[in-house]
């Protein structure tokens, strides 16, 4: 079964999000571009508590980490991240998109 990711970056805005976005070749308002092998579901959005939340849903935490090995890390540099976040997994007993 799928596992959820849960990325909470402190000191890191829109700014940051967009430029790591556009190293990556994907662009968040249209929904195109070079998606990795393996993600089932992005969102990211600011918490009550000012910091930035991605969510993701990945076939497998192997296809996760070898995007975050090939492309992410580059993308995070160059798009100014320097803060690591804070990472939960979650083993999924259940994933879901109704309407889609």
């Amino acid at each position: 079964m799928a596992e959820a990711l849960i990325l909470e970056f402190t000191g890191v805005g829109r700014a940051e999000y967009d430029a790591v976005n556009g190293k990556l070749g994907i662009d968040m308002d249209s929904g195109s571009g070079d998606w990795p092998a393996g993600l089932l579901m992005h969102a990211a959005g600011t918490s009550e508590r000012g910091t930035l939340v991605v969510a993701e849903v990945w076939d497998t935490r192997e296809a996760q980490d070898a995007f975050r090995r090939e492309r992410l890390g580059e993308a995070l540099a160059a798009g100014g991240v320097t803060s690591r976040p804070n990472v939960s997994w979650m083993p999924l007993f259940a994933f879901h998109t109704p309407g889609s």
